[in-house]
């Protein structure tokens, strides 16, 4: 009984270990990225965020 719980409890954290690395990165972007308010558009994101506006409406 208590092998089997080894097992067990060994392989719940390989696959908690395996999520995490899988997860973290994806998490980390997020949160750098949630400080702002938005996408700010200035300059050449601006023209190119307009170009690509007009081409997906014509």
């Amino acid at each position: 009984m208590t092998i089997a719980l080894l097992h067990t409890s060994v392989v719940a954290l390989r696959i908690l270990a395996l999520s995490a690395m899988m997860i973290a990165p994806v998490g980390a972007l997020t949160w750098s990225n949630a400080g702002g308010l938005g996408i700010e558009k200035q300059g050449a994101g601006l023209m190119l965020f307009i170009t690509l506006q007009r081409q997906s409406m014509s």
